[in-house]
């Protein structure tokens, strides 16, 4: 059953008011982990991402079977200051070929047994421009929130959450910006392939919506300000997996920093989640590393759409099959020294 949040009160409370990972589970893991036909430690980091993924879904020979992808989609009106190489309708173009099955994502998706649901938000209405207000007011940053808790599948085993949103990482850069302090320039990258003199405004826009924007809020407070509707649904979408227990993998730079808002907010509230892989985004090394996450893949990949993401739900898989899947030293009959 949806549960409903009239208020970002509500949905704040929702956010502070769920358990972690389950302590008993994770110790019966590792003692499993132990008894498998390895050496200790020999499959690195599989191991700990097979006792994480096992303390958030509980069970003994639990196996990834149902991953899914969730791209969201949204106009940003700070769009109309020139901050990137392609213009708005671009972002409903690609929606449109999400559809039809063209994009990197489909084929991602595809290869790594995902289902792949595809949630455009008022393309038709972008957000206001940042640098003159607020981006959302509250009504619609609750709709798009509620838009992205409801489109997690409750039988889901496995979460990826991206983005298609022509300007979102001007907003990304302006979210961490303002929560993590430092230059704008530190934050601020070439996104689409902006050149210098694009790069140089885009700061300069960066600088403007943090500078109103600041000190403002918590977290959540700051997304609805320098956000957009489609990193306003990943957020709602990261919070209603922890509240059904399923385990998320975050994107590149945008989700990320969709992620620091929520960090911001409440205690604990990405401990169900793991950074698929480091984008090539300027910013997106130091906020991994400001959110305390190793990413799983380094390929220079700045796509966005939650393709490094969903690249790394093969890891994953990897991860659970050894666990459920390996003999113990007592069932192969093995010595274990």
């Amino acid at each position: 059953m949806t549960l409903e949040f009239a208020t970002l009160s509500e949905f704040r409370a929702l956010m502070v008011d769920q358990q972690g990972a389950d302590a008993d589970v994770l110790s019966a893991a590792t003692d499993h982990n132990m008894q498998l036909t390895k050496p200790p430690g020999a499959l690195g980091r599989l191991e700990d991402l097979a006792l994480w993924y096992r303390s958030w879904r509980g069970g003994k020979n639990v196996e990834i079977t149902a991953p899914q992808i969730i791209v969201f989609a949204g106009n940003h009106g700070v769009a109309a200051r020139g901050v990137s190489a392609f213009p708005a309708e671009v972002t409903a173009q690609m929606v449109l070929n999400f559809q039809h099955g063209g994009a990197a994502i489909n084929q991602i998706a595809r290869a790594n047994g995902a289902t792949l649901d595809v949630v455009p938000l008022d393309l038709d209405r972008p957000t206001q421009d940042f640098t003159q207000g607020p981006a959302m007011n509250e009504d619609d940053f609750l709709a798009a929130l509620q838009t992205g808790w409801d489109a997690v599948k409750t039988d889901a085993d496995l979460l990826v959450v991206g983005e298609m949103g022509i300007a979102n990482t001007t907003s990304a850069a302006a979210i961490a910006c303002a929560l993590l302090g430092g230059d704008a320039a530190e934050w601020t990258g070439r996104g689409t392939g902006v050149d210098d003199a694009g790069l140089t405004l885009k700061t300069k826009v960066v600088t403007e919506g943090v500078a109103l924007h600041k000190g403002q809020g918590d977290g959540l407070e700051t997304l609805q300000r320098l956000g957009g509707r489609e990193l306003a649904a990943m957020a709602g979408a990261m919070v209603r997996a922890r509240v059904l227990r399923i385990p998320v993998v975050l994107d590149g730079f945008i989700c990320c920093a969709t992620g620091l808002a929520l960090a911001h907010t409440a205690d604990g509230a990405l401990d169900h989640a793991v950074a698929g892989h480091l984008s090539a985004e300027g910013g997106h090394a130091r906020l991994l590393g400001q959110l305390g996450k190793e990413p799983l893949l380094q390929l220079g990949l700045r796509l966005g759409e939650a393709s490094g993401g969903a690249l790394a739900i093969a890891v994953l898989r990897g991860a659970m099959a050894c666990h459920a899947g390996m003999a113990t030293f007592a069932q192969a009959g093995v010595s274990d020294g």
